[in-house]
């Protein structure tokens, strides 16, 4: 029994992850996490995470009530800037899915990137999932690019990259997606900000400690080395 606990620790953990990972739904609400650990590397306040949270919510319970389930409809919303994707029957319920978002309060732009198209199956949204989960792991593998700044939505292959990100962060993210496997299309929906902007949001961090050998005596007389702070 006591072998099995660490598997079933290992399993959650492993839940966990891939249940941030997971893709697009029907009038899908994907907020941060708020009260853990990414608020904190987040670079939006608190407020601003909160104020997406229900842009999301109530974006999406409008659209509900307009076309109850027969649109796929998936509502993000970065800073209060809102990408909208997914499938509408025709053009005139893109027109009016824009019109019902763009109406929400405190929305800064909104990107309408609906297609007229049937519901995308399954298989499809399994297969934007995989291709999301790529992107973030090569995000996250890659040394000169901060994971946490971004967010990434994915739908019918094209990748659309969020965040609040200097220049040089949403070309490096730009260029590394490219190269992921599966992804057909880059569309950023970012906000840039300055280099200078960017040290106050993320300051540098404290120098590393160096630590010196010191000779301790044991009780036998003998040196014995010991590490302190130089």
């Amino acid at each position: 029994m006591k072998k099995s606990i660490p598997r079933l620790c290992a399993a959650l953990a492993a839940s966990l992850i891939l249940s941030g990972l997971v893709g697009c739904a029907p009038l899908l609400v994907s907020g941060a996490f708020v009260g853990g650990t990414l608020v904190a590397t987040d670079r939006r306040t608190s407020g601003a995470q909160l104020e997406d949270e229900g842009i999301e919510f109530r974006a999406a319970a409008r659209l509900r009530e307009t076309f109850g389930e027969r649109v796929h409809i998936n509502i993000n919303s970065y800073n209060r800037q809102v990408l909208v994707t997914g499938e509408v029957p025709t053009e005139q319920d893109k027109a009016t899915a824009e019109q019902i978002v763009s109406k929400v309060e405190n929305i800064k732009s909104v990107l309408n990137e609906l297609a007229v198209l049937g519901n995308s199956t399954v298989t499809a949204r399994s297969s934007d999932t995989l291709v999301t989960a790529r992107v973030k792991s090569a995000l996250v593998n890659d040394k000169e690019i901060y994971s946490n700044a971004f967010k990434i939505v994915t739908e019918r292959g094209t990748v659309y990259i969020m965040g609040r990100v200097t220049k040089r962060e949403a070309d490096l993210a730009t260029n590394l997606v490219r190269s992921v496997s599966g992804v057909q299309k880059v569309v950023r929906v970012i906000e840039l900000i300055s280099e200078d902007e960017l040290k106050r949001l993320v300051p540098e961090p404290a120098p590393a400690v160096e630590m010196k050998a010191t000779p301790v005596m044991s009780g036998s007389g003998q040196p014995v080395m010991s590490g302190s702070p130089k």
